[in-house]
């Protein structure tokens, strides 16, 4: 049996992959009397004089959102909300297993963003953080950027910010291997989508100072015509020099590529112009821009892919538990570009110098380090950047977490 066909069998025998459990018996009249009324009415009388007791006396304080409107699954495309679903629910899994949260999939029947975002509104009172998931670019941009704006929850788009930090972190890592800094290191960023898009934006803010990003029409340059806000925004902060030409004409030189486009888009000519000490992180999936086996063979020094049965996983599932586990642990009104920076920085710091190949510049996703670092991190930048309602010792956050994770 394919893995195909392995799957839908699983999904089938178990009826999705998801239950709902107590927390608490119900085995008598006096369990009945504090899980349910008259018991109850007391948390909801100190919940109705301040609403941030939900937080702590409902399942709200653990309870996440994956919401998409099933317009850019995977690689499917636009295939709708029931089919959809079992992404979401797959997503779930991975939040409960990776970092104790309780996800809930929730795939909207609509396509219009104002309703999205109208419906995604009224559901803050339950949750303590919203994962939008496989939404169509642009209207993924105005429906974050929305949704942030009016609500005092995190709304993360992961398609677009976990794989931007899971980039970031194999690329610091692998610029600690080749020796490079990020400020000089030329860096090329090809494809301007919502991902492409998160990742260069990420990388600047980390201190990167010459970049290029490409899309399918050539260098993005302040002036260019055609770009979406998000695309404009990026030429006029990157390519300061207005190089115009195609992938292979900018990537001559560089010191870094980062392929978040097409299969098999990166051909060995273009890695072996590259310079000494090349990093070439291919993260189109499931077939990459060039596999890490042809990348290594062009010249690249240290090479990545999204992939699982090759060295440098680049996945977003070292990022979004530990970044969720972190802001809600401090009960954050939002995830930040200093969280997500010091997410990366988290990441990437749990291979040491000593350890560091050109096969091993970033931790593997079961690595149990993982979620706790990153947990920690973020509740700390949370903290220092005023969004966090709560103050909570950063290294409790990470040893919580651990300890969830043993359970």
């Amino acid at each position: 049996m394919d893995l195909n066909e392995e799957s839908v069998q699983l999904h089938k025998d178990h009826q999705g992959k998801l239950a709902v459990i107590s927390k608490v018996p119900v085995k008598n009249r006096h369990d009945l009397s504090i899980a349910y009324t008259p018991g109850v009415a007391e948390p909801c009388r100190r919940i109705k004089e301040n609403k941030d007791l939900s937080f702590a006396y409902t399942c709200r304080g653990n309870m996440v959102a994956v919401i998409s409107d099933g317009t850019r699954v995977l690689g499917l495309g636009d295939i709708g909300p029931e089919a959809a679903l079992p992404v979401m629910e797959g997503k779930s899994v991975l939040f409960k297993t990776f970092a104790d949260i309780d996800a809930v999939p929730i795939c909207l029947d609509t396509k219009d963003p104002a309703k999205f975002i109208e419906t995604v509104r009224l559901l803050q009172p339950n949750f303590s953080g919203i994962n939008l998931e496989d939404i169509s670019s642009p209207k993924c941009y105005d429906i974050e950027d929305e949704l942030k704006k009016i609500m005092d929850i995190p709304v993360f788009h992961d398609d677009q910010h976990g794989t931007a930090i899971a980039a970031l972190s194999a690329l610091i890592g692998a610029l600690r291997f080749v020796k490079k800094d990020i400020k000089k290191a030329k860096i090329i960023v090809n494809g301007a989508g919502a991902a492409g898009s998160a990742i260069a934006r990420l990388i600047v803010n980390a201190g990167a100072e010459n970049m290029i990003v490409v899309d399918r029409f050539g260098a993005l340059y302040d002036g260019m015509e055609g770009l979406n806000r998000i695309q404009q925004g990026l030429a006029e902060t990157t390519n300061k020099n207005k190089v115009q030409g195609s992938l292979a004409d900018v990537a001559k030189g560089a010191d870094v590529l980062i392929g978040v486009s097409a299969p098999n888009a990166f051909t060995k000519e273009i890695i072996g112009a590259m310079n000494k000490g090349s990093v070439v992180i291919a993260m189109a999936n499931p077939i990459p821009e060039i596999s890490y086996d042809d990348a290594k063979a062009a010249g690249a020094t240290v090479a990545g892919t999204g992939r699982s049965d090759a060295p440098n996983q680049v996945n977003n599932v070292t990022v979004f538990p530990g970044v969720f586990r972190g802001a809600l642990d401090v009960r954050a009104r939002q995830i930040n570009e200093e969280m997500k920076v010091a997410a990366a920085y988290a990441i990437a710091g749990l291979v040491a110098d000593s350890e560091l190949k050109e096969d091993y510049v970033l931790p593997d996703a079961f690595d149990p380090r993982v979620a706790p670092a990153v947990a920690a991190a973020v509740a700390k930048a949370a903290m220092e950047t005023g969004v966090a309602r709560i103050s909570v010792d950063p290294e409790v956050v990470r040893a919580n977490t651990a300890k969830r994770l043993q359970r």
